[in-house]
């Protein structure tokens, strides 16, 4: 990019000397044209003629390199000097919004386990992940990577699912539970029966999947090129008709007459309007979505996006705020705020994300002089005496195992009963929460034309059916891993029309794959995954699901912009072509009127920049 700028800087200063300084000699101020030139177009020619050499006759480089050819033939070096350095700069604003690899995921490698702790002959071995077989037994540690599905055969701890699920609260595992590679082991020692090896592992798929999805992925075609393949071809038959029939079938017409004008034809028809105009609105838009904290990687995903029909979400980090808070306190016989302290106080030293949410819910200082001991209960919750009162707090086991008479709370989320002195004292719902604009994101998606919108979710059942619910989400799948997302993307891809595009928006490591595979895949990313930010076509820098709403507009005036300047340049492009065909129009006026409508081309994109926030 850089050397690309300095070298059309030098030509372009190079192009001011050789047109406003009078040089003594005309063939000086002509080589001083073609030393310009082949700094800014040489590279142009060369893909014309290796594009040639490959079957590729009629495309931009083509047309660029003939219009070109054809003004230092009949000796408008200025004129093939600024066409040429027009297509440049045009270029250049094209390559800003040049689409990055996907391949370079770093930190979605991080979920990849470097060793593996392997029992052999009664010694923990370190080995590669790759070495072990199915049946072998493996230890993790605390704060170890999971490096292999298995089952627990022995050992009790809580995992931190998130980079699988997208969840951020812990699961508890025990003897006979599940695991799967990929997710960290957070406080006890796991000793892990392995059920596949690492190729069939969760965590080798979810690699493969990033790796292969972005080959399924179908791209908008660069307007230039797609132009091109039309117009260069009419363009360039229409000059050589031109050039050859009218000596035969006029009157006193020469070759060498009807040659410059089929060549002035060539000139004329190069298309410096749109060349430039388009790139620049479509640089435009994604300068004007910048603004707004919306970072478009490429002009082809904001000409997709106004075609976005259908819109898939992942939930948490993307419709909700992924940090459980305490959402209700439900008092028996005793105050809300005696309730919240006691409970704060009994989960003092626990480091478990809902013992933190409780603490934060309090908001006060814990005097630990008050508290006697803690018992901490795996699976069930905590006992600790506060004030000399005997605080239970946990789950409905941790009720039943203490015959503790309770009422069974309905609330979607994460219910935590509390007893004092072994009378049932209340019950503490903490759910994750939902972001403030999204219900009003999914109703202003469905205004501008979206004809469905669906969460896929790692989550419970009767939490993603519930948040889904009350945002006005049409469909829900719900307790999918990143295989199940891709599947059901799969299926999605198949359901919409032939010029409709599916658009996903995640934020974690496990919503990679689909935001490669998705037509249009966005990002959230204040606090999304390296991972999927680098994978996403957009990225929403401030997290706000509406921002969503903000980039369909943007595009849908792009779109509207570009197809204005199309029409228009095509329009007097046309018209020129026909006078200059006749000889009604000399070289100059014809490059005035290219110039012309280029400005007003520019003009009108620039108008793209000035994009106003919805809400």
């Amino acid at each position: 990019m850089k050397k690309r700028t300095i070298k059309i800087i030098i030509a372009f200063i190079l192009f001011l000397i050789a047109l406003c300084i009078p040089f003594p000699k005309e063939w000086m101020k002509k080589g001083i044209y073609i030393v310009s030139y082949c700094i800014v177009g040489l590279d142009i020619v060369w893909k014309a003629v290796r594009n040639i050499t490959r079957g590729k006759v009629f495309d931009e480089n083509f047309l660029m390199t003939i219009a070109t050819i054809g003004a230092f033939a009949i000796g408008e070096f200025p004129e093939a000097v600024a066409v040429m350095l027009f297509y440049q700069i045009g270029e250049l604003f094209q390559s800003y919004a040049v689409d990055k690899s996907r391949k370079s995921i770093a930190s979605l490698m991080n979920i990849r386990p470097d060793f593996a702790n392997v029992k052999r002959d009664n010694q923990i071995i370190k080995v590669n992940p790759e070495e072990v077989k199915i049946g072998e037994t493996i230890v993790i540690k605390p704060g170890e990577k999971i490096p292999l599905d298995g089952i627990v055969v022995d050992g009790n701890s809580l995992i931190d699912t998130s980079a699988l699920t997208g969840e951020s609260i812990p699961k508890e595992v025990d003897s006979g539970d599940e695991v799967l590679s990929g997710c960290i082991n957070q406080n006890g020692l796991l000793t892990i029966k392995v059920e596949k090896e690492f190729g069939e592992s969760t965590v080798s798929k979810i690699l493969d999947l990033v790796e292969n999805a972005s080959s399924k992925k179908s791209k908008s075609e660069n307007f230039i090129s797609k132009f091109a393949k039309y117009y260069t071809p009419i363009v360039v038959i229409t000059a050589v008709l031109l050039a050859i029939i009218p000596p035969f079938i006029l009157k006193d017409a020469t070759f060498i007459d009807w040659l410059y004008r089929a060549l002035t034809f060539l000139v004329v028809s190069c298309p410096c309007a749109l060349v430039i105009s388009i790139p620049l609105g479509f640089f435009g838009g994604i300068g004007g979505a910048s603004k707004m904290g919306i970072l478009v990687k490429g002009s082809n995903y904001l000409e997709a996006l106004s075609k976005a029909e259908i819109v898939v979400f992942d939930k948490t980090g993307t419709l909700t705020q992924g940090v459980f808070k305490v959402q209700k306190i439900h008092p028996v016989d005793i105050s809300k705020e005696e309730l919240i302290e006691l409970t704060a106080h009994a989960e003092s030293y626990s480091n478990h994300p809902i013992s933190v949410s409780i603490r934060e819910a309090y908001g006060k200082e814990i005097k630990h002089n008050r508290i006697e001991k803690i018992q901490e209960l795996p699976g069930l919750g905590v006992i600790a005496k506060v004030d000399e009162k005997e605080i239970l707090a946990g789950n409905e086991k941790l009720m039943k195992q203490k015959k503790i008479q309770y009422s069974k709370c309905e609330e979607i989320g994460t219910i935590i009963y509390i007893a004092i002195e072994n009378k049932y004292a209340g019950y503490i719902v903490i759910a994750d929460e939902i972001k403030e604009d999204a219900k009003k994101t999914i109703k202003e998606l469905k205004k501008n034309n979206i004809s469905k919108t669906i969460m896929l979710t790692g989550d419970k059942k009767e939490v993603g059916e519930s948040v889904a619910k009350k945002i006005g989400i049409d469909q829900v799948y719900t307790e999918l891993l990143p295989d199940g997302k891709v599947e059901k993307m799969e299926k999605l891809l198949k359901e919409t029309s032939q010029t409709g595009k599916l658009v996903f928006v995640g934020d974690g490591i496990n919503d990679a794959p689909v935001l490669a595979l998705s037509d249009i895949g966005i990002a959230m990313g204040g606090l999304g995954a390296d991972s999927s930010i680098e994978a996403a076509d957009i990225v929403i820098m401030t997290d706000e699901p509406s921002k969503i709403v903000n980039a369909i507009k943007i595009s849908k005036k792009t779109m509207r912009i570009v197809k204005q300047n199309i029409i228009f340049a095509i329009s007097i492009k046309v018209a020129v072509l026909i006078l200059s065909a006749f000889g009604l129009s000399n070289m100059w006026e014809a490059v005035f009127a290219d110039v012309g409508v280029s400005v007003i081309a520019i003009l009108n994109a620039l108008r793209v920049l000035k994009i106003k926030k919805e809400y």
